[in-house]
């Protein structure tokens, strides 16, 4: 990968974003963006948008969240220890016995999750799978009252865990869910400016918010932009690993290429395109079903208004959720790739509409 890139995609991933606070990925991201951009802005939720040719047609939205789940601060006990509530699909089991990072007011806050040593647990007949609200933050105080001059309930928390590099192009780190989306469509804005080839269509990138719980800023940024046709860029799981039934969750490999959804909201012709520049430029695909929902931003995104032309593409990501989420590198620079092809192949003006 580029080493300009890279360095993106590790500022991305190791800047703290969680569900309802991108601020301040949401800056590095637009300071990323905005050279290869005609214009940037940003919404009142904080929604950030990138534009290449404005004024073109039709309008071609690549979306991607900037969010990642976390914890907040919901209750400190006398003893000021801090219990949690969730925000976004986080698995309390795995968060046990993790360093965290409490955003704080006045700046971060270090902290651990406390487990329980299993000498201590001897006499437990079974191992019980905790809820949410069993886990507690130690921060090093003594008391609630100590403990209330450096947090406060509603307070952002966010796992350790940074960037790393594994071998063979794997990547490791806490959120590639879904910095890699917002990276692939800062990417795609970059190819097309460097390609300097004539684009008919207005590009509009976009890093939106709140995906974790309820595809909201995607909801807000779709409706503001009325966009002719998107793309949402997002992972998705990877199920080439020990556990995983190939048979109910089909067959999705890390190293063999980003994947397209079919169905559902995933509109055919649009699909039928993707798959077409892919072949042109020799990029692999996988692909995916779906049955009511994608479980993505494109679920909101193409039934605004009288419904956009939406599709997906998804990077394989192993232990997702998690705080040593697994991706293929490789995989990942084929989108930029696969995006920059897209808005290339479209013409002035040029609709999608399901053929009758």
């Amino acid at each position: 990968m580029r080493e300009q890139s890279l360095t993106f995609l590790k500022t991305l991933v190791n800047t703290p974003s969680p569900v309802g606070h991108e601020a301040r990925g949401q800056r590095a991201w637009l300071d990323y963006a905005g050279p290869f951009a005609d214009e940037t802005f940003s919404d009142a939720y904080g929604n950030c948008v990138a534009v290449l040719n404005k004024g073109g047609s039709p309008r071609l939205m690549l979306a991607a969240h900037a969010d990642e789940i976390a914890m907040a601060v919901n209750y400190i006990n006398d003893e000021g220890f801090i219990y949690v509530r969730k925000m976004g699909g986080v698995d309390a089991a795995i968060t046990k016995a993790q360093r965290v990072v409490i955003h704080a007011r006045n700046g971060p806050v270090k902290g651990v999750v406390g487990n329980v040593a299993p000498h201590l647990m001897k006499d437990e007949k079974e191992a019980k799978v905790p809820k949410i609200h069993d886990l507690f933050i130690d921060i090093g105080v003594s008391s609630r009252k100590e403990a209330e001059k450096l947090v406060r309930t509603g307070d952002p928390i966010t796992l350790t865990d940074e960037f790393d590099l594994l071998r063979n192009g794997l990547a490791v780190a806490r959120a590639f869910d879904n910095r890699i989306g917002t990276f692939a469509v800062a990417e795609t804005l970059r190819l097309l400016k460097e390609s300097k080839a004539k684009l008919q269509a207005e590009v509009c990138a976009v890093s939106n918010v709140q995906e974790e719980v309820g595809l909201l800023g995607a909801r807000q940024i779709a409706y503001s932009l009325k966009p002719d046709v998107a793309l949402v860029v997002d992972v998705t799981h990877a199920t080439d690993y020990p556990t995983v039934s190939k048979a109910q969750h089909g067959d999705t490999r890390v190293g063999k290429g980003p994947t397209v959804t079919h169905g559902g909201c995933n509109h055919p012709e649009v699909v039928a395109r993707i798959e077409a520049v892919a072949k042109a430029r020799k990029i692999p695909l996988q692909h995916e079903a779906m049955s009511s929902s994608s479980g993505t931003d494109t679920d909101a995104i193409f039934w605004t208004r009288g419904g956009i032309a939406s599709a997906l593409i998804s990077l394989p990501n192993r232990y997702m959720h998690s705080p040593v989420e697994v991706v293929s590198l490789k995989d990942l620079e084929l989108i930029p790739e696969l995006l920059a092809a897209f808005a290339a192949s479209l013409k002035k003006g040029e609709e999608f509409k399901v053929k009758i």
